[in-house]
């Protein structure tokens, strides 16, 4: 009996099982875990042992009402957790500012000269965007990964996560992270309250590389519960260069607001 065409099927199934082993694997090793993407994230934009600072613009739009433009100058020592907003535009609000000292957040109004407790949580003046959208990173200790899949986002392959809030110092209990595959980088997130419901959406359109990170150069964030009203926020003058410490005080804003 010739046992050869056996013997050669058996040989040919072997190999077939080794090449779908190799490319398991090989899919396996460029599959990035939840964990892996999320610190991914947050190194890009953090700046441990180096201070940050930058000019932010933001164009309001609200149907009905004139466009308003806020500016504020950020900055940033992310080894100490710490943050300075000092608002610029507009002239009836220039001065004021948000300090963060520890874990205390403070904003200072200069017409009254008091400072007064504040939040990461809460608006930056009369804008879509909120005091953490300007702050380090720290998506690997406020959330939990519930889930990863896979999509698309316009042309680019994308990795889906939805994250559940560890903590209530967050301003959502839930997000949702629309990530490149091809160069990890955040395209869209979308922000949830408590009961599931979409709060915003925040687009991603454009980057600029600074120091090795990659840095959102403008961002769009449309409110999802008043129709038609969003924020289009513009970086520029990026730096890393060091910030005095004499910033990171109450004693500066009040000096630099009079």
């Amino acid at each position: 009996m010739n046992t050869r065409p056996w013997k050669f099927q058996i040989q040919t199934l072997t190999l077939i099982c080794l090449l779908l082993a190799f490319a398991m694997s090989v899919q396996a090793q460029a599959r990035p875990s939840p964990q892996e993407i999320l610190r991914e994230l947050d190194n890009l934009g953090n700046f441990s042992g180096k201070d940050f600072s930058a000019v932010f613009t933001i164009v309001t739009q609200k149907p009905g009402q004139k466009d308003t433009v806020t500016q504020a100058r950020i900055f940033r020592r992310d080894t100490k957790k710490q943050f300075l907003i000092l608002v610029l535009l507009p002239e009836v609000n220039k001065g004021q500012g948000y300090l963060r000292e520890e874990d205390n957040v403070w904003f200072y109004d200069p017409s009254s000269r008091k400072f007064s407790f504040s939040s990461v949580k809460e608006n930056l003046q009369d804008t879509k965007a909120k005091n953490s959208d300007f702050t380090a990173s720290s998506l690997e200790n406020d959330y939990t990964i519930t889930s990863m899949t896979e999509g698309t986002l316009g042309k680019y392959p994308v990795w889906i996560l939805d994250l559940k809030a560890k903590t209530n110092e967050v301003a959502y209990e839930r997000i949702v992270l629309y990530v490149r595959k091809d160069r990890i980088m955040l395209l869209k997130r979308e922000d949830y309250s408590v009961n599931g419901r979409l709060m915003r959406t925040t687009a991603y359109p454009k980057y600029v590389e600074l120091e090795g990170k990659l840095l959102p150069a403008q961002i769009l964030i449309v409110d999802e519960i008043n129709k038609g009203e969003k924020s289009q926020i513009t970086m520029t003058e990026q730096s890393v260069a060091p910030i005095p410490d004499r910033v990171f005080t109450k004693a500066f804003l009040e000096q630099v607001s009079r």
